[in-house]
């Protein structure tokens, strides 16, 4: 039987704002709540790759946090097992890019998230789903 959701504890969020990589990035949580996140991240020119375009990693770091908050904002512990990414639309340097993961099912062990990265134009620029493991309390 899946957790009940919880409302977001103060010490809860703190935990989830303070991953020193995505932090490192700038990259910002929006909205935060259990089973969703929305996070975004302005794209520099250190982010982009020999094309001058911003590099896959990045995209896929920007889905990854979102993924992250989302499947941990139950409170209990989830690690990221698989996730695959799609790039649809190349991003550029001053791009601003915003990853939404919603939960599509979680049960007591699992939980599985749609994760899509648009820029500031609202253009899909990345298509991702992830699974989590959820460790026991």
């Amino acid at each position: 039987m899946p957790d009940e959701p919880i409302a977001l504890t103060g010490e809860l969020k703190k935990w989830l704002l303070n991953d020193p990589f995505p932090r490192s990035l700038g990259v910002e949580i929006m909205e935060l709540r259990p089973g969703y996140s929305r996070v975004r991240l302005k794209v520099t020119e250190q982010m982009t790759n020999i094309h001058g375009i911003t590099h896959g990693g990045i995209i896929f770091t920007v889905a990854d946090v979102a993924f992250g908050t989302a499947s941990n904002s139950h409170g209990v512990p989830a690690v990221g097992i698989n996730m695959n990414i799609n790039y649809l639309k190349k991003s550029i340097p001053g791009d601003e890019l915003v990853a939404t993961a919603r939960e599509e099912n979680l049960t007591r062990r699992t939980g599985l998230y749609r994760i899509t990265v648009e820029n500031q134009h609202g253009e899909l620029v990345a298509v991702a789903s992830g699974l989590v493991y959820r460790r026991s309390r």
